[in-house]
């Protein structure tokens, strides 16, 4: 039996590399906020206020935690870490659906306790600064729209800013109505609204996350579909062993046996496979074993779900 090994790669801006300026931007600016709203939100005695500053202190850690990630997954591969540390990324988009959840949870449970006991609430303040903060949060979203869908660790610091965004816009809808009617469970009220909207958004981004870092298939790659485009190159009578599994959240890695009884079939023949994986199913890193199908010396891992 011929045991031959392709591997395929082609160059990439690994993980955040482009959105360095962004991460400054954004941790310095949301910094910034925490510090604001937490003090005018203890003057307002407004739990919305106090409870999106925690929020955006979650943010700010969480924007670390993605920017952290992005530089690590960019680290060249050692002797140790065959890999590099790439997949560094997928436990920072976990890190933050975690976050965002644990987070979330606090405000609602001080948004219960506030219903027990309302008290007196600046309306006037809360809206001016959650005006502020809507601005900020928006905005430094705004900078991570184009990458939200190709990268799951951007994708969380996306969903810190916009679950923000969301929380100030709360906080104003809160401050309008304690002004118009005075009705202080207003505030306590629009703070639960909104941690089960975050609790929603986030779900999808910790089951995602969950996903990759237990090596699922990565979302958008239908294992058949690449199954039966090997079967069917030309050659091939049999396809086994075959394994996708999320290198980090931009990069998608292969391994396949496949069976060809006319022996190794060129390198050219490899190169193509490779460069069609990358166009059409964005998987990033192959490899390729090729086998005769030789009787005499079976392959060990035919059966599937063997590993």
């Amino acid at each position: 039996m011929s045991h031959n090994h392709s591997h395929g790669g082609h160059g990439h801006d690994h993980g955040s590399s482009n959105y360095n300026r962004a991460f400054v931007v954004s941790v310095s600016l949301n910094t910034g906020f925490v510090i604001i709203e937490a003090v005018y939100g203890i003057l307002a005695n407004s739990l919305a206020l106090v409870a999106d500053a925690g929020h955006n202190l979650s943010d700010v850690l969480g924007l670390l935690l993605a920017w952290g990630a992005s530089i690590l997954a960019r680290r060249r591969p050692t002797p140790r870490r065959t890999y590099g540390l790439r997949r560094s990324s997928i436990l920072a988009a976990l890190l933050n659906a975690v976050f965002l959840l644990v987070v979330s949870g606090g405000i609602g449970w001080e948004a219960i306790q506030r219903f027990r006991s309302p008290a007196p609430v600046a309306g006037g303040t809360m809206i001016i600064v959650a005006f502020i903060g809507i601005a900020i949060n928006a905005g430094s979203a705004l900078m991570f729209l184009s990458g939200r869908k190709g990268d799951l660790n951007i994708r969380g610091a996306f969903l810190h800013l916009v679950a923000d965004a969301a929380v100030s816009a709360g906080v104003v809808l809160a401050g309008i109505a304690i002004i118009t009617t005075g009705w202080l469970w207003f505030d306590p009220a629009v703070s639960l609204i909104v941690t089960v909207v975050i609790v929603a958004g986030t779900w999808q981004l910790l089951q995602e996350s969950l996903n990759l870092i237990t090596d699922a298939v990565p979302a958008g790659i239908e294992p058949l579909a690449v199954r039966t485009y090997l079967a069917e190159l030309p050659g091939v009578s049999g396809v086994h062993d075959l394994h996708i599994w999320a290198m980090s959240t931009t990069e998608t890695a292969l391994s396949v046996h496949l069976v060809i009884p006319a022996g190794y079939p060129g390198d050219a023949f490899l190169a193509r496979v490779v460069q069609e994986l990358h166009d059409n199913f964005s998987i990033e890193h192959p490899t390729i074993q090729v086998e005769t199908g030789d009787s005499s010396y079976p392959c060990s891992f035919v059966e599937e779900r063997q590993v």
